[in-house]
């Protein structure tokens, strides 16, 4: 080919490529996820990237809208790329009732599209991993997802974060007595933007876009500015809604929450009411979630959601309630990475075995096979190089342990077992089974997990 003719090699803004270093946490976070959906009796479901675009479009926001991918495809029919997967799950559920066992528990891990500005730990093409629980409105559904979020996190590995909880019918109920209950969805969107552009943004959108007066903004900020412990803080907002029913029902609510959340054994510093919380997607209707690392906050929610009760009914009469959350994968691997938290291995495999003897290839090929048969994840060094460029090999891509043996070492029944991390090295038998090498090699592993744990 010409060189004029060849194509440059490169993504689109707001994508990337995942090189081995990159995608062994990605897939270490998603086992763990998976791990602790199950463990809840969570069940895996999948549905098409692309949907009829009267599926997507206008069920998470005007700002939503504007990022969503949509286009015309061959037979001329308009189609998107999904934004999130609650609103597939949604449609999932009315296109599916009579399939289905009430409540329905199901988690989906898989890549969503949104056109939005590019930022740190933010890209248009990036993956969720959600669960929800369809078909119920018990409060028992709303403490289960926080209790999976504290959970997942601590599995991750995570002890420092904060679960932040609020509930939509707080605010809902002072709007109602403020006559501002029709204009909800464009405060709730104004709301959401107070850590970005402060309470005076907040409260000048709130007057373009909402026509609220000084006094109704000064009431809304004064209840978003609300902290202290969380039973005072709802000592504070109970007479705020005092007349409203829906106000007074989500202060209940949330005590029952917090109440169940204790009896759990979480901790409050672990889970704190934030009254400004105000997710911007407009399906939600009750309590809602997001959880911040304490040691990063700036980097925004690793893990958000929360309930919504009329999302399904665009797509069925039937009764289709939710809960769930979502963890931000790449948002979180961004901020474990500038915290220092992931670890730099480019292999799956712990165990590297060099084949610098070509004469036997055959020993080699035994080996690795007794290896794998025990469980052990085992590459093979595909050719008879020195060993010195096969160790560099091993280094770079971030092996536990190499495995060493030359025509001289099988003569004896032997082999060289090197700890790469730690720079020892001892002989180790080789039986026909190499029963023992195979016991050396996971105390090791063990040790180094350990450490790594420390």
């Amino acid at each position: 080919m010409d060189r004029s003719e060849r194509i440059e090699p490169r993504t689109l803004r707001g994508f990337r490529d995942y090189l081995p270093e990159a995608m062994m946490p990605r897939e270490r976070l998603i086992e763990v996820a998976r791990q602790v959906y199950r463990r809840y009796g969570f069940s895996p479901i999948d549905t098409p990237a692309l949907e009829y675009l009267e599926i997507l479009a206008g069920k998470g926001g005007e700002e939503t809208d504007k990022q969503l991918y949509r286009f015309q495809d061959h037979g001329g029919r308009w189609v998107g790329l999904r934004f999130d997967l609650t609103v597939p799950l949604a449609r999932f559920v009315a296109q599916h009732p009579a399939e289905l066992p009430v409540p329905f528990k199901r988690y989906h891990i898989g890549p969503v599209w949104r056109g939005e500005n590019t930022q740190r730990g933010r890209y248009r093409e990036f993956v969720q991993c959600d669960f929800d629980t369809i078909g119920t409105r018990s409060v028992a559904a709303d403490i289960e997802t926080i209790l999976v979020i504290n959970d997942l996190m601590r599995a991750i590995g995570l002890e420092r974060f904060t679960i932040r909880v609020n509930h939509r019918g707080i605010l809902s109920g002072l709007l109602e007595r403020l006559g501002l209950a029709d204009r909800q969805i464009v405060i709730l969107r104004a709301l959401d933007k107070l850590d970005k552009i402060g309470p005076d943004g907040v409260g000048r959108e709130m007057a373009e876009s909402a026509g609220a007066s000084t006094e109704q903004i000064r009431q809304i900020l004064a209840l978003a500015e609300l902290a202290g412990p969380n039973d005072a803080l709802l000592n504070q907002v109970e007479p705020l809604v005092t007349g409203s029913t829906v106000g007074q029902e989500a202060v209940a609510r949330l005590r029952e929450v917090l109440g169940g959340l204790r009896a759990a054994g979480v901790t409050e510093e672990r889970v704190r009411l934030h009254l400004s919380l105000a997710r911007g997607l407009d399906y939600y209707t009750g309590i809602e979630f997001e959880t911040l690392l304490d040691e990063l906050p700036g980097i925004g929610s690793v893990c958000s959601g929360g309930r919504y009760d009329n999302l399904a009914g665009l797509y069925t009469s039937q009764d289709w309630p939710g809960v769930g959350a979502s963890l931000g994968l790449d948002r979180l691997l961004a901020a474990m990475e500038a915290l220092g938290r992931l670890e730099k291995v480019a292999t799956p495999a712990p165990i590297f075995i060099a084949y610098f003897d070509k004469e036997r290839l055959a020993d080699y090929l035994r080996l690795a096979a007794a290896l794998r048969a025990a469980g052990l994840g085992v590459e093979l060094y595909s050719d008879p190089k020195k060993l010195s460029q096969q160790l560099k090999y091993a280094d770079r891509r971030g092996f536990r342990l190499a495995v060493i043996a030359g025509s001289e070492e099988f003569a004896a029944g032997v082999c060289q077992l090197k700890d790469l991390l730690r720079q020892t090295q001892q002989t180790v038998p080789l039986e026909p089974d190499a029963h023992t090498l195979i016991h050396c090699i996971r105390q090791i592993l063990t040790e180094l997990s350990g450490a790594d744990s420390d």
